[in-house]
C-alpha cells in the first residue's frame, strides 16, 4: 500500500490503467508514419531492439522504484537525495505542460467524433480543418482569438478527467480503464477486420511492410525507433512510478512490464495495419500516390481520414465514428495517467485530498489549455510538442537513470524485481541503466535539441524562450515554495 493509503483493487486494473496509459495518440497516429518512413518492414528491427533495450529495461526500473518507495515521485527523490527534489519538480512540469496540450488533441478528437456521424467536415476536410477548427493564424494577434468549438471541447475533456480522477482510485481510475482499455481493443480488431476488406488494403500493407534494408546503416533511423518507444510508452512521465507505487506485497513485476510493453507494441503494429489498410483504399479510389496520404499527427486523423471516408460511402458513419472514438478513448486513458502522477504529488506534498488536488490540477491544466484553443493555438501546441519531447523529457529520462543507477543501490531495485518471479534480472539489466541509456538518451536529447532550436520566426523563438524560462526556472521557485511552507510548518 502506498503512503496515501491507495492500493488497486486487483493486478488487472493495474495493468488495464498501464496499458491505458501506454496505448495512446502515439500509437494510433504516429507509429504508422514513422514505420513507413523509416524503412517500412526494416524498421521492425531497430523498434524491437528499442523496446528491449529501452523499453522492457525502463518499465522495469519505473516499476520497481515505485514498488519499492510506495511514493510520490517528489517525495521518492528527496529521499534519495534532498537537491534532486528540484529535478522531481523538473519532470512534474514537464508532465503538467504535456497534459495541457494533449488534452486540446483530445478535444479536437471529440469534435471530430461528433462530425463522422454526418461528415460534418464537408467536400475540403483539409480547409475545414485549418479554418474552422484552427482558426490558423499563427502571430501574436491569433493568440487573442479564442476558437469558441475548441474550447469548449477541451473544457468538456478536462470535466471528463477530473470526473474520473476525483474519486479514489478503484472507484475512479481503475472502473474507467477496466472498462474503456479492453473496449478499446475490440473496436480496434472490428476497425481492422473491416480494413482488411476494402478494395486496395493490400497496397497499404504491403507497402507497411515492404522492408528498406539500406535503411538500417542509417543512424537516424534507430534513433526514431527509441524516440517512439519512449513516445509510446510514457516513459519517463513517472506514471509507471505512481501506477506501481499502488501495487500490492505479491505483485510480479517482471510479468507486468512485459504484458505491458507487449500489449503497447502488438497495439501499434494491429492498429497500423489497419491504417495503412484503409489508406490504401483511399490510394486506389483517387488515384493519390501513396507517400501523399502517409502523414503524421493531426494530418493523419484530422484531413487524411476524414477524405477516405468522405469517398467510403455508406460504411463511413460506421467506421468513421468508431475510429473518433477510439482515439478518444485512447486520449482520455492517457491524459487521466498524466494527471495522476501529478496528482500524487500534490497530495503527498501539500497534504492535499486527492479531490482538492484533481481540482487544483484541472483548474490550471485548463487555462493553460486555453491557450492552444486559441487562433496560434496549433502552432505554439507544435512548439510546446518539440520542446518538451525532444528536449525535456528526453533529459528527465537521463536524470532519472543517472539517479537510480548512481546515487541510489540499484542492486536493492534488483532483488525488488526478482522477488515474486521465476524470470532474474541480473547484471545486464544494471549495465544497461548504468551505461548503455543514459548514452543512447544523450545522443537522442542532442539531436532533438538541434532540431528543436531551428527557430523559424519570431513568434516561435519568443515563444519557445518563455517556454524554457518556465522548464529552468519555476521547478525552483516551486521547491522553494514548498521548502518554505514545511519550514514555516514545523
Amino acid at each position: 500500500m502506498s503512503e496515501n493509503g491507495t492500493q488497486w483493487n486487483s493486478n488487472f486494473s493495474f495493468l488495464m490503467a498501464m496499458i491505458g496509459s501506454a496505448v495512446g495518440l502515439g500509437n494510433i497516429w504516429r507509429y504508422p508514419y514513422v514505420l513507413y518512413s523509416h524503412g517500412g518492414g526494416s524498421f521492425m528491427i531497430p523498434y524491437i531492439v528499442a523496446i528491449v533495450l529501452l523499453g522492457f529495461s525502463g518499465v522495469l526500473l519505473e516499476y520497481a522504484v515505485g514498488y519499492k518507495f510506495k511514493t510520490s515521485l517528489l517525495e521518492i527523490y528527496g529521499k534519495i537525495k534532498t537537491k534532486f527534489r528540484v529535478i522531481a519538480w523538473f519532470t512534474l512540469l514537464i508532465v503538467f505542460l504535456i497534459l495541457s496540450y494533449y488534452v486540446c488533441i483530445v478535444g479536437w478528437d471529440l469534435i471530430y467524433l461528433v462530425l463522422s456521424f454526418f461528415k460534418g467536415w464537408g467536400a475540403d476536410p483539409n480547409n475545414y480543418f485549418v479554418t474552422s477548427v484552427l482558426h490558423d493564424n499563427p502571430t501574436f494577434g491569433g493568440m487573442l482569438e479564442i476558437v469558441p468549438i475548441v474550447f469548449i471541447s477541451c473544457l468538456i475533456v478536462w470535466f471528463v478527467i477530473w470526473l474520473i480522477s476525483h474519486r479514489n482510485i478503484n472507484d475512479g481510475v481503475s472502473k474507467f480503464s477496466n472498462v474503456a482499455v479492453p473496449l478499446l481493443f475490440v473496436l480496434i480488431v472490428i476497425i481492422v477486420g473491416f480494413s482488411l476488406t476494402l478494395p486496395g488494403a493490400s497496397i497499404g500493407y504491403t507497402a507497411m511492410f515492404t522492408p528498406d534494408w539500406n535503411a538500417l546503416l542509417d543512424a537516424n533511423i534507430w534513433l526514431a525507433a527509441f524516440g517512439q518507444v519512449i513516445f509510446s510508452l510514457s516513459i519517463g512521465m513517472a506514471i509507471a512510478i505512481t501506477y506501481s507505487s499502488y501495487l500490492g506485497k505479491k505483485t510480479n513485476l517482471t510479468k507486468n512490464a512485459g504484458i505491458v510493453v507487449a500489449s503497447n507494441s502488438g497495439f501499434e503494429v494491429f492498429n497500423a495495419i489497419g491504417v495503412f489498410s484503409i489508406l490504401g483504399f483511399m490510394a486506389l479510389s483517387t488515384g493519390v500516390g501513396f507517400d501523399g496520404l502517409v502523414t503524421e499527427g493531426t494530418g493523419l486523423a484530422f484531413v487524411a481520414f476524414p477524405e477516405v471516408f468522405n469517398v467510403m460511402g455508406g460504411a463511413a458513419y460506421i467506421i468513421g465514428p468508431l475510429f473518433f472514438f477510439c482515439i478518444l478513448i485512447a486520449g482520455i486513458t492517457s491524459a487521466i495517467a498524466l494527471a495522476e502522477s501529478v496528482t500524487s504529488s500534490l497530495i503527498t506534498e501539500f497534504d492535499l485530498t486527492r479531490k482538492k488536488a484533481v481540482t487544483i490540477l484541472c483548474i490550471i491544466g485548463f487555462c493553460v489549455t486555453a491557450i492552444f484553443t486559441t487562433g496560434a493555438g496549433s502552432t505554439v501546441l507544435g512548439i510546446f510538442d518539440r520542446i518538451l519531447n525532444n528536449f525535456a523529457l528526453i533529459l528527465a529520462i537521463v536524470f532519472e537513470c543517472i539517479i537510480f543507477a548512481w546515487f541510489y543501490k540499484i542492486d536493492d531495485l534488483i532483488e525488488v524485481l526478482n522477488r515474486n518471479t521465476s524470470i532474474k534480472i541480473g547484471s545486464l539489466w544494471k549495465y544497461l541503466i548504468k551505461f548503455i541509456l543514459p548514452i543512447v538518451l544523450l545522443v537522442l536529447w542532442v539531436t532533438g535539441l538541434v532540431s528543436t532550436l531551428s527557430f523559424s520566426n519570431n513568434m516561435s523563438l519568443f515563444v519557445e524562450l518563455i517556454l524554457f524560462a518556465v522548464l529552468l526556472v519555476v521547478p525552483f521557485i516551486l521547491n522553494h515554495f514548498a521548502k518554505s511552507r514545511k519550514v514555516n510548518e514545523a
